[in-house]
């Protein structure tokens, strides 16, 4: 992680690659979260034991299920569901470049 700091917990992070991928591997979270597999197993057994995540065993692999109904711990957050952050952080990536239409930020500028 570039600057020390995040927006987002490793168990946001955590939840986040589960709800992208239910059937990725610890070895693989580990990586993307960069953390130790035995922190990404550490987070999602948390995760796992608090009812944010169910998982299934699935021959020898487990797949995972987000609970999108239940309530974001923090305080100024504990009034919104899972399935709101999921649904903010998992939209489909655009290209990069100009944004079009209603949603775009920037300012017009136009001649007059």
């Amino acid at each position: 992680m570039k600057g020390g700091w995040d927006f987002l917990t490793n168990h946001a992070h955590v939840l986040l690659c589960v709800a992208n991928d239910p059937g990725i591997r610890l070895r693989d979270i580990a990586s993307t979260v960069e953390i130790t597999e035995r922190s990404a197993h550490k987070i999602l057994g948390q995760l796992v034991d608090e009812g944010y995540v169910d998982k299934e065993k699935v021959g020898r692999r487990n797949t995972y299920t987000v609970k999108t109904d239940m309530p974001l711990k923090g305080p100024l957050i504990e009034e919104q569901e899972v399935g709101e952050l999921l649904h903010v952080l998992l939209k489909p990536k655009r290209p990069k470049g100009r944004r079009t239409g209603p949603g775009d930020r920037r300012k017009s500028v136009r001649p007059e």
